[in-house]
Parts: C-alpha cells; sequence; structure tokens
C-alpha cells in the first residue's frame, strides 16, 4: 500500500484506493455480501458489505473473525514449500460462504470475502474474477 508520509493527501488517496478496490471486488459478482482488506495481523483495514444486506456479525465480530481467519492461514504456511503457495481457502458455513484470498506476499495483506451460501460456483467467481482484479492492484499495496 502506498505509504503515508504523514500527509493527509496520501492517507485520502490510500482510503479512495482500497474503498475502489473493495467495491470493484464487491461489484464483481452478486453472490458476495461483505469484502474486507485486511494487514498481516488480520486488522480490518477497509471493508464493505451489498447495499441493504443484513450483517449476521456485528464490526467488532468480523474483526474478531479476520485475525482468526489470518492466525489460521499462517499456521499453514509452513507446508507451502511442499504444497505450493496458497491461491484461495474457502470455509462454508451453513449462511454463508467465507473465504480468503492473499493479496502479496511481501507485505502479507489479505482479502477476507463473504458469499451467499447458495453460490455453488464460488472457485469459477474467484479465479475468474476477483483474483484478476486483486492482480491488476497488486503492485499498489
Amino acid at each position: 500500500m502506498t505509504e503515508n508520509n504523514g500527509n493527509s493527501n496520501d492517507h485520502t488517496t490510500t482510503k479512495k484506493f482500497l474503498y475502489t478496490v473493495t467495491k470493484n471486488i464487491l461489484n464483481s459478482d452478486k453472490s458476495i455480501r461483505w469484502v474486507a482488506i485486511t494487514d498481516q495481523d488480520g486488522n480490518i483495514i477497509n471493508e464493505q458489505n451489498s447495499d441493504g444486506l443484513k450483517l449476521l456479525l456485528t464490526k467488532e465480530e468480523n474483526q474478531e473473525s479476520a485475525i482468526n481467519t489470518i492466525i489460521r492461514q499462517k499456521t499453514s504456511t509452513k507446508f507451502e514449500p511442499k504444497i505450493g503457495k496458497l491461491s484461495y481457502a474457502i470455509g462454508r458455513y451453513e449462511k454463508l460462504s467465507r473465504s480468503i484470498i492473499p493479496i502479496n506476499n511481501e507485505k502479507n495483506y489479505y482479502l477476507i470475502l463473504t458469499m451467499e451460501v447458495e453460490e455453488n460456483n464460488f472457485d469459477k467467481i474467484i479465479m475468474k474474477k476477483i483474483i484478476p482484479l486483486i492482480q491488476q492492484e497488486k503492485e499498489k499495496f
């Protein structure tokens, strides 16, 4: 992500960038409910949800869930030399599906998103719509 040198213009530019990225991902498919970008510790930097959506978790619960998701993902990285780098991971729950997608390996930013549980084409959506959007913005993180 662009460095903030204490300049409010840098901060505004970063906020606009994050807003645009999360909005573009949210709008990439109607089944996407919620999108968040987190840092390497799971702190949510920016989040967006579908218009009119009643969230299942509170803001605090989403933050706690994001931290736990990042911790779980980090524990599996020790196997990457043998199984390869993670493209995405998905968990399917009764009320939604949640996915984590690494944005970049150097600075450890992650995208966490939820989709409607009825959506069965999550692999196609993630691989053909979301990951290409991340790839085109990856260098700006």
